[in-house]
């Protein structure tokens, strides 16, 4: 069976939220693993058949977790897992195109293939107060995650990626 690897950091609960919706969505289609960015590795991506990833985005760049989890697993997988099919999601309160774009180049770099275009959900956060406050996820952004999810899922177990 085709395994989807979601890997996934949140501070606030958005991008947990979004990353559990597209676990939902998927799981019906192929294996799926939902991992924390902290503790993914890569023999994590190695046994993966493709990826979504899912994080928040803080001044204009992907969140430092999610990029130490890059940092930590992009050399040793260089070479490895060219052509393996990817996704992103992300949390941002007002735009989210900078951590797409870091996630982009990361992945150019490895050589995956982008199935959809990243998935972006605006929570409209723009004080201290709304950024560091727990995040509610509407159900109309929670079901595009699901129908993400269900995508990554389906197109692994076809073998169309």
């Amino acid at each position: 069976m085709a395994r989807l690897l979601i890997i996934w950091y949140s501070r606030t609960g958005g991008s947990e939220a979004m990353a559990q919706a597209a676990f939902a969505g998927a799981s019906d289609e192929a294996e799926v693993v939902l991992q924390r960015a902290h503790d993914a590795t890569p023999a994590d991506l190695l046994a993966a058949d493709g990826y979504l990833f899912a994080c928040p985005e803080n001044l204009a760049s992907m969140s430092g977790a999610m990029k130490e989890f890059f940092d930590r697993c992009y050399y040793p997988l260089l070479g490895q897992i060219e052509a393996r099919p990817y996704a992103a999601m992300i949390c941002a309160g007002s735009n989210g195109e900078g951590a797409a774009r870091q996630i982009a180049r990361i992945c150019t770099g490895w050589r995956l293939k982008p199935v959809a275009e990243p998935l972006i959900v605006l929570t409209g956060a723009q004080s201290a107060d709304a950024i560091a406050a727990p995040k509610v996820i509407a159900e109309r952004d929670l079901a595009r995650c699901r129908d993400l999810g269900a995508l990554m899922g389906a197109g692994l177990a076809m073998g169309v990626f």
